[in-house]
């Protein structure tokens, strides 16, 4: 049982959501091995790289940085997009989380500004843990080269970010909210920037940030070089790439929603057994690096505090948390200081967590969409993952 949890200040409210889970997503997770398992479910066919990195035309010192990384042959969508990018084409990738398509666009937008660096780059990422991961990935591979970039998110300081914004930087890296306090500060004139990417676009939309979307292109230049990656392409992400892309390059290489190597199941569980439930799978030795999903951010809060109570190495990320407090708690799970994160779905797109042996959806995810990519946090590289449901 759950002991009584005081919240600390007013911002923790009683949720009431807006769409309970239907009984036809239930049954589409229930579905879910079956379909991935059926021999006649229609998949695209697979895709092989026919090159290495070393066949790109990139320069020297990019090369090295890709080889410090252990990056030894591109991923399918980092095949197909990089030699496209190369050439200055507009992009459009569907590729689902996971695939590598941050490096897709990051390696040769780095050799690009090498090459010329006046170039500026703007990116926009739907969460503020995607934008931070595409930083330190950015980081990495343009060590040595002189780039500066610039992270635009909540939770850190405007101030700071608009003195940052002053200088001669060659990316911007941001979340739409924070971007839109920015172009309202008159600290980032978008003007400037002839090469944009659009990562996780279908999210942004699902967030709601569509008009805002739709606001940063009105504001770009005509002339620009257009990257635009998604899982998949709705009927609002259309509208986006109708006024955003120009004569693309398609690249898909999503073959089927949910990895083969991840093995899914549903718990049947009653809604006051579910804690100790999770707490006797957490105490399992095969348990090893787990993360778990939830609705609420008063939830999760409370649900971390009895498994800390409870002896279990856990920390919480969820909308209430400071920036710096969400960026300790990945920090600690990526390095295995502890090996439960619980999240809210802020945590579900993008992030590249290595070795996540399991993946627990204490709370049924709102759409099918948010289960896929909750449970994509694990199987990654090829690995074998584990995804787990409760279901009341």
């Amino acid at each position: 049982m759950y002991r009584k949890f005081t919240p600390r200040n007013n911002s923790y409210r009683k949720y009431t959501p807006k769409k309970l889970p239907s009984r036809e997503l239930m049954e589409a997770i229930r579905a879910v091995k079956i379909i991935n398992s059926s021999k006649t479910a229609q998949t695209e066919e697979v895709y092989t790289p026919k090159n290495g990195f070393a066949d790109f035309a990139l320069i020297e010192n990019l090369q090295a940085n890709i080889l410090a990384k252990n990056y030894l042959r591109p991923t399918p969508v980092q095949d197909l997009a990089i030699p496209a990018i190369l050439e200055g084409r507009d992009v459009i990738g569907i590729a689902n989380t996971g695939t590598g398509k941050t490096a897709a666009f990051l390696i040769p937008l780095i050799n690009k500004v090498s090459q010329d660096k006046s170039e500026k780059v703007f990116i926009v990422a739907p969460t503020r843990e995607l934008a931070l991961q595409i930083h330190e990935e950015l980081r990495d591979f343009s060590k040595g080269l002189g780039i500066r970039a610039v992270l635009c998110i909540g939770g850190m300081s405007l101030w700071r970010q608009k003195n940052e914004l002053r200088q001669n930087n060659n990316f911007v890296i941001g979340t739409p909210g924070r971007i839109r306090d920015l172009i309202g500060e008159r600290s980032l004139p978008l003007s400037q920037f002839h090469t944009v990417v659009l990562d996780e676009a279908d999210r942004m939309v699902d967030i709601g940030f569509i008009s805002d979307i739709k606001y940063f292109i009105s504001l770009l230049p005509q002339d620009r070089q257009s990257l635009f990656f998604s899982a998949t392409i709705s009927g609002k992400v259309k509208e986006i790439l109708q006024a955003f892309v120009h004569d693309p390059v398609t690249v898909s290489v999503k073959t089927q929603d949910t990895a083969e190597n991840i093995e899914q199941d549903v718990i049947k569980v009653s809604k006051h057994e579910k804690v100790d439930k999770l707490h006797d799978l957490l105490a399992k030795d095969e348990f090893e690096k787990v993360l778990v999903f939830g609705r609420t951010k008063w939830g999760m809060q409370k649900l971390t505090d009895e498994l800390v109570r409870r002896g279990i190495r856990a920390a919480v990320i969820h909308g209430n948390k400071s920036q710096g407090q969400r960026q300790k708690a990945l920090e600690q799970f990526k390095s295995n200081q502890i090996s439960v994160l619980i999240a809210t779905d802020v945590a579900s797109r993008g992030l590249d967590i290595p070795d996540v042996s399991h993946v627990i959806n204490f709370d049924m995810p709102a759409t099918y969409d948010d289960y896929v990519h909750r449970i994509g946090r694990t199987g990654r590289a090829d690995k074998k993952g584990i995804a787990l449901t409760f279901i009341e």
